[in-house]
């Protein structure tokens, strides 16, 4: 495998001088967003297939071991405060179990059954989605959920490190990153790592993005869940509805922290006619504007 193989020109890395290792290192950085860009039509295809299978129902499952696991985990959790994806639409199966979250659990990337088991356990079926990511493309946790969670009938997105491996050849959706040999060999949370996460990063995000998630560049479904989000859902009516910051937070109070239902407010609805709107363009604020303009309402 790529990943595991020395590379002759770092060979010598640990007599080099401080500089020039990290100088390598750097580089390392700039090859792991060169393969990101090399598979953007993979990423692309992907999201456009889970935005069709999510828009109304069904389950983000991320599944990895190790620092793949940790990386997929962290871009699942990260969605409920930024997005509003909602909590029960998200499920996070790490080898090993929460505990692996913050250090080594040996041997727990090799049991395969356990991750089968934990695809049968959540019931996954049709409805759902599977982001299984592991740099190898190889291991028996992550292929064994992947191959459950494909004969159930998920959607199965495969992200790996290495062309031609069982996890790109048997996802629905393979998205090889070719970050080829590391500085440091087999030291996968370097390059490979960081193209892990830069691809998670794009596909989650284009996701929210067709899925009406973001309007204008703003999180229109963030949670306020501190006095930071709760200004900056403030910020976000003002700039696409208008007025005074105490008519955004009264807006916001009234559609319960909704900041799309607090535009619409803002824009002259009341509730119901908001929520009505809302629900017919699908949750996309763009599209309840839309309808709202047919109307002829006019912001307050």
């Amino acid at each position: 495998m790529s990943t595991e193989r020395p590379s002759p020109r770092f060979s010598e890395i640990d007599a080099w001088e401080p500089g020039d290792t990290l100088e390598a290192m750097i580089e390392g950085q700039f090859a792991a967003v060169a393969s990101v860009r090399a598979a953007r039509g993979e990423i692309e295809d992907a999201a456009k297939a889970m935005e069709a299978r999510l828009r109304y129902r069904g389950r983000l499952i991320y599944v990895g071991a190790g620092t793949s696991g940790r990386l997929a985990a962290q871009d699942g959790a990260e969605l409920m405060p930024t997005f509003s994806w909602p909590r029960e639409r998200l499920v996070l199966l790490m080898a090993g179990g929460p505990g692996a979250f913050t250090q080594s659990v040996e041997g727990a990337e090799d049991q395969a059954e356990v991750g089968a088991e934990l695809i049968r356990e959540h019931r996954v079926d049709g409805h759902d989605v599977v982001i299984a990511v592991a740099a190898s493309g190889t291991t028996p946790f992550t292929l064994a959920a992947l191959r459950e969670a494909k004969s159930a009938g998920a959607l199965t997105i495969g992200i790996a490190n290495n062309d031609e491996s069982p996890l790109l050849n048997e996802a629905d959706h393979p998205i090889w990153l070719d970050t080829g040999a590391e500085p440091i060999a087999g030291s996968t949370r370097l390059v490979a790592g960081t193209a892990q996460k830069i691809t998670l990063n794009l596909l989650s995000s284009l996701l929210m993005i067709l899925l009406g998630r973001v309007y204008g560049g703003l999180m229109v479904d963030l949670q306020a869940s501190n006095e930071k989000l709760l200004r900056r859902s403030e910020n976000i009516v003002m700039r696409l509805a208008g007025g005074t910051r105490a008519e955004a937070r009264d807006a916001l109070g009234r559609a319960r922290g909704s900041v799309k239902l607090a535009i619409l407010l803002r824009r002259g609805c009341d509730l119901k006619t908001a929520t009505t709107l809302l629900e017919r363009g699908g949750g996309q604020l763009r599209k309840a504007l839309s309808l709202l303009s047919q109307r002829g309402i006019v912001a307050a």
